[in-house]
């Protein structure tokens, strides 16, 4: 099990990224995959840098942002970060119908690219 730094036994350094996610999420506390990134601070400085940059609005607002998220997740296989990032799409708004309609296009995906790679089916010229 890997080990989890938490806010009291945390250096200077690791706190002050736990600060400012807190402030960033309107959280009390970090979840424990920030915890466990502590124990090199600069990956979990810089995976935090880049996911606030990732997930800040932009031409994709936030919820879709967390759809993405979750689908990229659970075609990984990340257990983790399915829980998180199902967690965060449902605060930002996803409904049931959603997150149904989410998995069936990630099932969906899934059958067809299996498919399309078993039978090694050409690349079409209109697809660029």
């Amino acid at each position: 099990m890997t080990r989890l730094i938490e806010a009291a036994e945390a250096s200077a350094e690791v706190r002050a990224v736990y600060d400012d996610i807190k402030a960033v999420r309107g959280v009390a506390d970090v979840n424990n995959f920030w915890e466990a990134l502590a124990v090199h601070p600069p990956t979990l400085a810089r995976t935090w840098e880049s996911l606030k940059q990732v997930m800040a609005p932009g031409a994709l607002d936030p919820l879709v942002k967390e759809m993405l998220y979750l689908a990229a997740s659970a075609a990984a296989g990340c257990t983790y970060c399915v829980a998180s990032h199902t967690a965060a799409a449902r605060a930002k708004g996803m409904t049931d119908a959603m997150h149904g309609e989410v998995l069936a296009v990630l099932g969906m995906a899934a059958e067809t690219n299996r498919l399309a790679e078993a039978l090694r089916v050409p690349v079409d010229p209109a697809f660029g």
